[in-house]
């Protein structure tokens, strides 16, 4: 394998695992962020992360041998290295308006340190085009070099999750697609040196951009029709895990579960690349208007219930978009509060990754205690943590009706407690009547 130096531009969720892993490989990876703060955690050997199991340990043993280091200077990163790996956040909203501030930065940033022979590789998911309309234009101008002659830039979309993006860079094909036909040879002989997974090329940046809004628009759309059904089942009184799991047992049928709504940094925000740039994005943007209105189901489903909800405490468990995982963004818990406050409701939070304060922060409700709650007239599973499982039911004041947005409790201890228990899709809606 060859070796080479790496400058890994933005040290956030995706950034800091890619330039451990890199390091751990033996390349020399110097990585770049804007927070000082990060910066020296990272320096002194320490991970500002802790969501990847084997990530502390990567960072703390390739610092130690001295294949990895941070700075503030991305210029004098990029400057040292023959390979730059762009990953800043595309910032936008979960209605498709769209902050390139952090990304022109960085890559005027790279820009400035450019040097002839290098190779780019912008990894953050973007709308189709963007490779090569804006931030092509961002590097030449900036480096006063020309692409295809002095340096070349390709596009590689990050297939990862949080809690398992290690082992996903381990294991699934790589795509890669660049502005010319030697640029895309060059990233893909780097990601077949570097990775031991299958490397597929396609024939232009383009395609590669679209391939990763295809998959998480795949997704949304496909959650969107499980929703669309149990809220048909709910209609008909019929339990649609049952619905389900029988029509999944025909091998070419796929249908998820259910829930409570979309959240995250990829699914609620990239099908917005789509509608917002062509006409024939009429199917993503139905499916994100029924996701989206999820959270207000849920809550016209507790009150069919449990009647009324002034002034009566309603706990909404997790405010993390997926369990295990701490963040955040776009999380249906933060729809779920305000919705609440709307009836009159006093929204309760509880979230074991999240501190009281960002409880507070992210959804403007009380954080609760689950060791002293008050009488509650509702519960509302919204992330489906382990830990909510082994709730002693009997034990919960007030007699709530359990609301199952995730199809994650377990209903029938729910039920031995006496309490009514309903999930997205039980039937219950019709039965409430």
């Amino acid at each position: 394998m060859n070796l080479h130096r790496i400058a890994v531009v933005a040290l956030g969720h995706i950034g800091l695992p890619v330039a451990a892993y890199y390091a751990s490989l033996g390349h020399t990876v110097i990585g770049c962020d804007v927070d000082a703060r990060v910066v020296d955690a990272i320096n002194r050997g320490e991970s500002p992360l802790h969501e990847e199991p084997e990530l502390p340990a990567l960072v703390a043993d390739a610092v130690a041998a001295g294949r990895l280091r941070a700075t503030t200077d991305t210029a004098a990163a990029v400057h040292a290295s023959d390979v730059v790996i762009v990953v800043p956040p595309m910032l936008a909203s979960p209605e498709g308006g769209r902050d390139y501030r952090a990304m022109d930065a960085a890559f005027l940033a790279v820009g400035d340190g450019l040097q002839p022979g290098s190779l780019v590789i912008l990894e953050t998911t973007v709308p189709a085009g963007d490779t090569r309309r804006r931030f092509l234009p961002l590097l030449e101008a900036r480096s006063g070099l020309q692409h295809g002659r002095d340096f070349w830039l390709a596009f590689s979309p990050e297939r990862v999750q949080s809690r398992t993006l290690l082992r996903d860079l381990r294991t699934y094909p790589r795509i890669v697609g660049a502005l010319d036909a030697e640029g895309g040879q060059r990233a893909a002989e780097f990601y077949r040196e570097s990775l031991d997974v299958e490397v597929r090329l396609l024939a232009s940046a383009e395609a590669a951009e679209l391939c990763k809004l295809a998959e998480s628009i795949f997704r949304d759309v496909n959650i969107a029709l499980a929703n669309e059904l149990a809220m048909y089942a709910d209609e008909l009184g019929i339990d649609f895990e049952e619905v389900r799991a029988a029509a999944n047992s025909q091998p070419q049928s796929m249908v998820h579960v259910p829930g409570i709504g979309v959240g995250g940094h990829c699914i609620p925000v990239y099908p917005w690349f789509l509608i917002g740039d062509t006409e024939h994005g009429r199917l993503a943007r139905a499916a994100r208007r029924i996701n989206d209105a999820m959270p207000a189901y849920a809550v016209d489903l507790l009150e069919r219930h449990a009647g009324p909800l002034r002034d009566r405490p309603v706990l909404i468990l997790g405010l993390g978009y997926r369990p295990g995982v701490r963040q955040a963004a776009h999380s249906p818990a933060i729809a779920l509060s305000r919705l609440l406050r709307e009836r009159g409701a006093r929204p309760l939070v509880h979230d074991p990754l999240f501190s009281p304060e960002e409880l507070r922060d992210w959804t403007a409700a009380e954080p609760a205690d689950l060791a002293a709650l008050p009488p509650l007239a509702g519960i509302i599973l919204q992330t489906a943590h382990p830990e909510y499982r082994a709730i002693d039911w009997p034990s919960v004041p007030g007699q709530p009706m359990v609301l199952d947005g995730r199809r994650g409790l377990d209903a029938a201890a729910v039920r031995a407690a006496g309490l009514t228990y309903v999930a997205i899709g039980s039937g219950a809606r019709e039965r409430a009547r």
